[in-house]
């Protein structure tokens, strides 16, 4: 089962205590630092359109493209009392193709991990160096190694009155893929449907990401720890990385 399908529909309730206007904070101190006022924005793998709907709230214009439809109908759904709706895509990332160029590309919560072959990842950041306007910037974070690899054997736990879901981690070495199988129980009346999907995610270091932007064209790469001004540290679990296109002004 696809990654996302029967999620979607409990996701916001099973991620409530994600703080998504501090991630959109952040990125607000990022464009402040490099002296950056976009007008437009990309929210990549967008979800359920959380930090999209802040953006625009912002008054950009954003665009917010992810594949699994299931998650953009419960975002268009969220976004279509606003005065300033984000225009929502199901694209996957290695194939980006927008309509037209942007400021700003943002990609939260480690969903560049979800890309788990290599070489898709760095396709992918080719096709969003490609969607920026000159100038342009595109931050991200991503799970670290040390954080995916000391899932293993995990077992985790979220819940509400009507949801129930568990799920096991599973790292493994030779692909450096950390599978998490999730067993989702939906209250349905008097009744509970469980449904199972399967979650991988790819452990991608700090210098291969930075090569593979790099090699995209992107310049004025930083890495930061989460949320903060500061290199990470040995026991970072998720790390920010910021690229511009082209010369800084």
């Amino acid at each position: 089962m696809n990654a996302y399908k029967s999620l979607a529909a409990k996701y916001d309730r099973l991620t409530s205590d994600v703080d998504y206007a501090a991630i959109v904070d952040f990125y607000r101190q990022i464009l402040k630092k490099e002296k950056l006022n976009p007008k437009t924005a990309a929210d990549l793998a967008c979800g359920t359109g959380s930090v999209a709907i802040l953006l625009a709230q912002q008054g950009l214009q954003v665009t917010a493209v992810d594949m699994s439809e299931e998650m953009l109908t419960v975002a268009s759904e969220k976004a279509s009392g606003l005065a300033n709706p984000p225009v929502f895509v199901c694209q996957p990332l290695q194939k980006l193709r927008l309509p037209r160029g942007v400021d700003l590309a943002v990609c939260a919560l480690d969903s560049l991990d979800y890309i788990t072959k290599p070489e898709d990842c760095a396709m992918a950041i080719q096709r969003i160096y490609r969607a920026l306007n000159p100038g342009g910037i595109f931050i991200f974070d991503v799970n670290t190694p040390q954080k995916l690899r000391a899932m293993d054997g995990q077992v985790f736990l979220d819940e509400d009155e009507d949801v129930y879901c568990v799920w096991r981690g599973e790292f493994d070495e030779e692909t450096n893929i950390c599978s998490y199988g999730m067993d989702l129980f939906i209250r349905e009346g008097r009744r509970w449907m469980r449904t199972f999907e399967e979650h991988c995610e790819y452990a991608y270091s700090q210098e291969q990401l930075t090569a593979y932007l790099r090699e995209a064209g992107f310049s004025h790469i930083e890495v930061y720890a989460d949320r903060r001004f500061e290199s990470p540290t040995a026991g970072e679990q998720r790390i920010y990385f910021k690229a511009r296109k082209g010369k800084q002004k």
